[in-house]
């Protein structure tokens, strides 16, 4: 099996080979070129530098685009974005989609001993047009949480794919094990915990009612976007019942590795959980 090459990497190599058969097309006047070769070298990726020609301020603009993954500086050939540019774009909307449209890894559930549920939500297209259908859980899921799941835990950690598997895929491997860590840490204890198929994060109101925890940690994927299509967010809430509004949620966003690292974002999990369970309230009341 040959070895995955980086996104990254492969956008340069097609870029490489483009410009090879420009030069050889102008040099011969021909209009083929070799195939793609098996070993091209993967480029090291580099400093951010802009593309724009003489800016006024090169040091400045640099500073920026290593401070961002944000798309500035591509600068355009013509009336139109630089070919490279536009192959990232397709890249990264392509990985985005794949996100909304894919499932969270079996094997990766079985890992962590994770039974699954679904919500109502019936498909992907449905499941985009009726948020609703995702915050409640299925007969079949209510009857298997109440035979599975221990009852009144202290802490109830929920998983969901959300809006994107790949979220849960990339991430669950460090933040479950670092959120366990920091429970037992505080020597909090923890029900029986699950992954929702299809799940919004209002279903953590519902699970509540049937499961009634002091404290539920919902870890679910977070709407894709052309920078990261791994975003992993963590809903925490006390005491979620129906009628819970959005401002008595905690929530820590963006856990990836361009944002808050998985390993750090399970510990401070944690922490939040204590101070939850300290003050007997969560979201906007919460003092952290």
């Amino acid at each position: 099996m040959k070895e995955a090459v980086p996104l990254d990497a492969l956008v340069d190599r097609v870029m490489a080979e483009l410009e090879k058969k420009l030069s050889i097309s102008a040099s011969k006047g021909g209009d083929h070129a070799p195939p793609l070769p098996d070993t091209l070298p993967i480029p090291v990726e580099e400093e951010p530098l802009s593309h724009v020609p003489d800016p006024k301020w090169e040091e400045g603009m640099n500073e920026l685009l290593a401070s961002t993954p944000a798309r500035i500086g591509v600068w355009r050939t013509g009336t139109r974005a630089l070919t490279k540019e536009v192959l990232k774009f397709r890249r990264d909307h392509a990985a985005a989609v794949d996100s909304i449209y894919g499932e969270a890894s079996q094997a990766l559930l079985d890992q962590f001993g994770l039974f699954t549920v679904e919500t109502r939500y019936e498909n992907t297209e449905n499941y985009l047009k009726r948020p609703d259908m995702g915050r409640i859980v299925t007969e079949e899921g209510v009857a298997l949480i109440q035979q599975k799941c221990k009852k009144h835990p202290q802490v109830q950690i929920v998983v969901s794919d959300g809006l994107s598997a790949n979220a849960v895929d990339a991430n669950l491997a460090d933040v479950y094990p670092a959120l366990l860590d920091s429970l037992s840490a505080y020597k909090l204890s923890t029900g029986t915990p699950f992954f929702v198929r299809g799940g919004r994060v209002a279903v953590m109101d519902h699970i509540g009612e049937i499961v009634q925890p002091e404290v539920l940690v919902l870890l679910i994927g977070e709407r894709p976007g052309l920078v990261s299509s791994k975003s992993l967010s963590a809903y925490i809430c006390y005491k979620p019942r129906k009628g819970t509004v959005e401002s008595d949620r905690t929530v820590i966003s963006n856990i990836h590795r361009g944002g808050t690292p998985p390993l750090e974002g399970g510990a401070h999990i944690g922490t939040i959980v204590k101070k939850m369970l300290e003050q007997k309230t969560s979201g906007i009341n919460l003092e952290i």
